[in-house]
């Protein structure tokens, strides 16, 4: 993160080349990326924000990564969004998801889905640990929790639902 300690605002041109290089929008930094794959089922926030248009994703959503750490894809993993909103017709390719401990708010929901229909390889640095907040001492706290091994073939048979595979759910 920048530090507070400069004096006054940071100059444009500064601004302009932290934008270029993707470390910014505006005048607010953007948290520094994750550099390691996340361990699959790791709910994460992702930034569709730059680059995507509707009605494609286009604003910052929780995921959940489904891919496992590929060495000839350094720096991007799967994932799958998550809404809070259920679907107008629901098709084989959802799948509601209900965590316990729910999620923290504001994503806490009794029932959060899975928008599998929209699958997407995303780089690393679009994607940032969930915020729960400060300790006492200041140090943010995020959450590090995976969704479990059933609720995780069930995102998986209804992504290939999805990619209009259904005949290899039976081999999950």
């Amino acid at each position: 993160e920048f530090g507070d300690n400069r004096p006054g605002p940071m100059p444009l041109v500064v601004i302009r080349y932290l934008v270029a290089l993707g470390h910014c929008t505006d005048r607010r930094p953007i948290p520094l990326a994750i550099q390691e794959h996340p361990p699959i089922g790791s709910i994460l926030m992702c930034r569709f924000d730059e680059g995507f248009q509707a009605p494609e994703m286009v604003k910052t959503r929780p995921v959940i990564i489904i891919s496992p750490k590929i060495s000839a894809r350094p720096g991007l993993c799967t994932v799958v969004a998550l809404s809070m909103t259920a679907p107008q017709t629901i098709m084989q390719y959802h799948c509601q998801l209900n965590f316990q401990p729910p999620l923290p708010a504001p994503l806490a929901s009794s029932g959060v889905w899975v928008k599998v229909d929209m699958v997407i390889s995303v780089a690393l640095r679009r994607l940032d640990f969930i915020r729960l907040g400060k300790d006492q001492g200041g140090k943010r706290i995020y959450y590090y929790d995976t969704i479990q091994s059933a609720d995780l073939a069930r995102v998986r048979a209804a992504v290939l639902h999805g990619l209009g595979m259904s005949a290899l759910t039976k081999h999950l």
